[in-house]
């Protein structure tokens, strides 16, 4: 048999007021209650989300997938939506004599910031290096956001895939 007992605590008081608002919280006089009694609980939340895919699964390649390929001395907005956007790729230079560079980068048209300070190339020997780097990492981007991806020069490229993997309020897609 389940037992009854009086709960006097201000710190489960203010959960319940946070959580259930529309019960408007404790009145003067009334007592929260708890019972010994085990009532089985089964959490359907993640599969009524739709987050009950794994995590390497949210963010698989679609056709909905956004690919780029910027070479060149060129600045190209990549994607400029709302969201939680997952980058991979590749991003390498090539260049005998003067240094190359290339990014990817955030902005909201007035302040950029790079995400990705990648490959330099600088001249060993004559011959230009090819140094490639890869990249995965996932950004958020705000209402009057883009991300961009720059090549400094024609020997230089950056190329991926983004892939949306939330919206703005963080709800998987």
């Amino acid at each position: 048999m389940a037992q009854e007992f009086v709960v006097n605590s201000t710190t489960i008081e203010n959960k319940i007021n946070q959580l259930l608002p529309s019960q408007g919280g404790f009145g003067a006089g009334v007592d929260f209650t708890a019972s010994t009694m085990v009532i089985p609980i089964v959490d359907i939340t993640e599969s009524a989300e739709g987050s009950g895919l794994r995590q390497d699964l949210q963010s698989s390649l679609t056709l909905a997938s956004t690919a780029y390929n910027v070479i060149g001395a060129t600045n190209t907005t990549i994607i400029n939506t709302t969201g939680y956007f997952r980058f991979y790729g590749l991003m390498s230079c090539v260049q005998g004599g003067a240094s190359a560079t290339v990014n990817i980068n955030i902005t909201d048209g007035t302040t950029t910031k790079n995400l990705l300070n990648g490959a330099q190339a600088v001249e060993f020997s004559g011959v230009g290096l090819i140094n490639p780097i890869s990249y995965d990492f996932i950004v958020k981007i705000k209402a009057g956001e883009s991300v961009r991806a720059s090549a400094s020069d024609s020997q230089t490229r950056v190329s991926g895939v983004a892939v949306q993997i939330a919206d703005i309020n963080g709800n998987l897609t």
